[in-house]
């Protein structure tokens, strides 16, 4: 599905089908260089259960028109203009990583149009290691190599993926690599360079859930702890053993919480009042 935002062409996915924005809607937001193909598993099942599925790429990712945005408030206004443009009034916000503090940017600055926040791999802050960010600047394969090690736990580098052949270390480093030159380094500055987490979230006040890989080193466990408590009606989701790629790494555990945390009744039933 392609949308048109601000003169811009947005690919986004839809889950395999239609996008009816007369469906509860589930808008699911991606990490840094990434695209919505991370959430293929997630959209599917919503898609086929009701929903409208709307996975957008951030400009300059997938098939989305650039430059990248360099700020994460910027991207945070930029989805709400992609609500727009989608026709959505009222949505969950579904992200990963980079994803999370948009979505909570989003909420923040437009609570009306945010049922529910689920965020994997969040925290109060995203500091990025200089060898990392000096890697990504230079268009350095090891950057590339550097993410794809630190973000993933026991599963990635030992073994124990549900999905029969499924290499989730050599497939995290190809989305990694198609990326577009500079845009990890984008993403990652952006990531760097955001402070307002925690203040962010003090203003969010609709349900949200954090999903923590307990092996999590690019945002740690204790982050998330701390952007728990600013947040008025937080529930939190660990898995043992897993680092910071929950959806790649515990994918079924991944979607029967969110399958737990979005559902239609709830979100009728609130639509009603």
């Amino acid at each position: 599905m392609e949308l048109t935002v601000k003169g811009q062409t947005v690919g986004a996915g839809t889950g395999g089908a239609v996008f009816d924005n007369a469906k509860p809607a589930v808008v699911f937001i991606s990490g840094a260089s990434l695209d919505h193909t991370v959430w293929a598993v997630p959209m599917r099942y919503f898609a086929q259960e009701g929903y409208g599925v709307l996975g957008p790429d951030m400009p300059g990712h997938g098939r989305s028109d650039g430059p990248p945005l360099a700020t994460i408030e910027a991207m945070g206004g930029w989805l709400i203009d992609v609500l727009d443009a989608a026709g959505i009034e009222v949505a969950t916000l579904i992200g990963f990583s980079m994803g999370c503090s948009i979505a909570l940017e989003a909420a923040a600055r437009a609570p009306e149009r945010v049922r529910k926040i689920s965020l994997a791999g969040a925290a109060d802050a995203m500091k990025v290691h200089p060898d990392l960010l000096a890697a990504a600047e230079a268009h350095d394969h090891r950057a590339f190599e550097l993410m794809v090690d630190w973000c993933h736990g026991a599963v990635g580098h030992v073994g124990g993926q549900p999905a029969p052949g499924l290499w989730v270390l050599g497939n995290a480093m190809r989305l990694f690599e198609r990326a577009a030159p500079g845009l990890l380094f984008t993403d990652l500055t952006a990531c760097n360079d955001y402070t307002g987490a925690l203040a962010t979230a003090a203003k969010v006040r609709c349900p949200v859930q954090l999903i923590v890989g307990e092996m999590d080193i690019m945002t740690p466990p204790k982050g998330a702890a701390r952007l728990a408590a600013e947040l008025a009606d937080v529930e939190t989701v660990s898995f043992a053993g897993c680092g910071h790629m929950t959806i790649a790494e515990r994918p079924n555990e991944t979607l029967d919480a969110l399958r737990a945390f979005v559902s239609v009744r709830a979100f009728v039933s609130a639509k009603r009042t």
